[in-house]
Order: C-alpha cells, then sequence, then structure tokens
C-alpha cells in the first residue's frame, strides 16, 4: 500500500504521515507542491491513494486535481483542505476526486477516511457536506490583517507586538477576535483558514 501526502505545510504534512505510518500503512511519502508530487508519481510510478493540499503551490484550484488523476489514474486522488467550502468538495469529487478530507478531522476518522478511500470508496465527511454554506463576506481590520500575518508566520504574540509596536496583551485580544471570526479552534488553525482562503 504505497499514499502520497501533498501539502506545502509542513506540520501538516509531516502530522499526517506519521500518523498513517503508526497505524500500519508501510509507505507514505510526501511532497510540499504539486510538481514535486508530479515528479514523485513519474519517477516511483502510481499510488494506491494521493491527498492533494487544495491551495498548495502549483494547484490552481482544481486543474491540479485533474492533472493528478490522469497521471495516477480515476480514482485514487483525494483533496485536502483546512477550510475550504462545501462548494470546493462537491466539485473536486465531481471532478473526480475519490474524496475531500479536512485537516480538521480527528485522527482515528482520518485513518478511517483513507482506508475507506483505498477500497475504492468515495469520501466525504457527513456533517461538513450538510453543513450550511455561510456566504458572509469575512470583514477583518487592517490590524486584524497584521496580526493575522504575524500567525502565517508562525510568529508569538511577543513577537507580533514587537513589529506593530502593540503590548502583548493586545495582540491576545485580537488573536481571539480572529479564531471567533475565522470560527478557528487556535491560533494555528486560524493561520490555516487564512492560507486557505488567500485572506493574506
Amino acid at each position: 500500500m504505497r499514499i502520497l501526502i501533498a501539502d506545502d505545510h509542513d506540520l501538516v504534512r509531516d502530522t499526517i504521515a506519521l500518523l498513517l505510518k503508526t497505524e500500519g500503512i508501510p509507505e507514505v511519502s510526501t511532497a510540499s507542491s504539486l510538481e514535486e508530487a508530479m515528479s514523485l508519481v513519474g519517477r516511483e510510478g502510481t499510488f494506491d491513494l494521493i491527498l492533494l493540499d487544495y491551495t498548495m503551490p502549483g494547484m490552481d484550484g482544481l486543474s491540479g486535481l485533474s492533472r493528478m488523476i490522469e497521471a495516477n489514474g480515476q480514482g485514487t486522488v483525494a483533496i485536502i483542505s483546512g477550510n475550504a467550502p462545501k462548494s470546493v468538495a462537491e466539485d473536486a469529487i465531481a471532478a473526480g476526486a475519490i474524496g475531500f478530507v479536512p485537516k480538521t478531522l480527528p485522527s482515528k476518522s482520518m485513518v478511517s477516511a483513507v482506508r475507506f478511500m483505498i477500497e475504492g470508496e468515495v469520501y466525504a465527511p457527513f456533517g461538513f457536506m450538510n453543513a450550511a454554506e455561510d456566504d458572509s463576506i469575512l470583514s477583518l481590520s487592517p490590524r486584524e490583517s497584521d496580526v493575522l500575518r504575524g500567525l502565517c508566520k508562525g510568529k508569538s504574540n511577543k513577537e507580533i507586538g514587537l513589529d506593530l509596536n502593540l503590548q502583548e496583551v493586545t495582540i491576545k485580544l485580537h488573536v481571539k477576535t480572529l479564531c471567533r471570526k475565522l470560527d478557528a479552534k487556535n491560533r494555528t488553525h486560524a493561520a490555516m483558514i487564512a492560507r486557505d482562503r488567500n485572506l493574506i
């Protein structure tokens, strides 16, 4: 069983790879861009399942999905995302993806989803696909955007405060507000959502 995880977010990519290896999947390869993933397929042959990050370099929306399906075979490629909307999941599956996997899935659910897709079954979490689409436009103040930019760079509250000449307690308040506006569980999740929505 061979799986390829292609995601430009090092922590996400390595965490999923480690999780799958721990669960007994013998061969898990990784790539940080679509082109790197395509090269791996060309060099090493097809994989049983490929997980493609929706917003990583080279994807260009779902055109990257189509390229990979052509390279690796129908029914063997899935999209993963931190916060892509339901419409993207529906379009991906309509375009031939074997599934859509939110990065926020619990560990056991992530493993189950991978095994499900390897068996040839289309996967999309029921709760996600049946959730109401939020059409509201996210409104961030310039200062919130500055703080969010710092979060995306992995900076601490103190470092962001120094960059913006603000007190650390003020940054904490901005982070709390950002998490609420983005419906994020924590600062890391907020950064992931911002990247996937191209907010920064």
